[in-house]
């Protein structure tokens, strides 16, 4: 049972791996073992996810889900095959703690009238302090 949150718990059984060989050094060893990790899980239908979170998870990371409605993730981080399982466990937990809470919703303001004018009389001092960076003109 992977629990991310008192509201999300999902069981191992929901998840489907498979394993490839990693890319990148390694030596005699990246060529025989299979330590690459991919977690898949069907986000769309789980029935461990409540409403909320499905929805703000399916809008966040679209990017990561298939054309079948699973969330698909990697991990080659480590040469043993088990610690990848846990780092995309653990990739899993994040992604799911990013949504599990709704943002705050950002209330406009606008700028006071005594902000807007510090920030004119700001512009005005330094355009005058670059005036005086000038040559005097002789002419007047």
């Amino acid at each position: 049972m992977l629990r991310v949150h008192p509201r999300i718990q999902i069981p191992l059984a929901e998840f489907h791996w498979t394993y490839a060989r990693s890319s990148g050094p390694g030596g005699q060893n990246v060529n025989k073992v299979n330590s690459k990790v991919t977690l898949h899980w069907p986000i769309a239908s789980s029935p461990s996810l409540p409403d909320d979170v499905r929805d703000r998870a399916m809008a966040r990371y679209a990017k990561r889900i298939n054309n079948q409605g699973d969330l698909v993730l990697h991990s080659q981080r480590y040469r043993d095959q088990a610690k990848n399982v846990s780092d995309c466990l653990e990739k899993l937990s994040q992604l799911l703690l990013d949504v599990a809470v709704p943002r705050k919703r950002r209330i406009a303001t606008r700028p006071s009238r005594a902000a807007k004018q510090r920030r004119v009389d700001e512009k005005k001092s330094r355009g005058k302090k670059k005036d005086l960076r000038k040559k005097p003109n002789l002419d007047d």
